[in-house]
């Protein structure tokens, strides 16, 4: 009885850890809008200034979500993309871990019309 007492709560404090550690400082929310809507959009419409000087993607658009996986779109949040010079026109993520990149994906995800 006292093991199924002392489990419950234990469980529940991993599961709070496990989420917490999954958000940057602030949430995936405020990491998006001091990072990715500058160029993106606030609801991925990539239709900011900054955005079409780049050719940001609309990820609201669905035909532009099929143009790439998960595991693209993971790598270049991770990794940034570069243009025909090699100069970053996305700079790699900062200060996020690869569970908090997931939880970016996802967010872009959810932008799809």
């Amino acid at each position: 009885m006292n093991k199924t007492i002392l489990f419950g709560p234990a469980v529940i404090v991993i599961r709070v850890a496990a989420f917490a550690a999954a958000e940057p400082p602030g949430g995936i929310s405020q990491y998006w809008e001091k990072t990715c809507a500058s160029c993106h959009g606030m609801e991925g419409k990539a239709d900011t200034k900054a955005g079409r000087k780049i050719g940001a993607i609309d990820f609201t658009d669905p035909k532009n979500q099929e143009k790439f996986t998960d595991e693209q779109m993971f790598k270049a949040i991770k990794e940034g993309v570069k243009d025909k010079k090699g100069k970053f026109t996305m700079k790699p993520a900062e200060n996020v871990n690869d569970e908090q990149i997931k939880s970016l994906v996802a967010r872009v995800r959810a932008f799809k019309r």
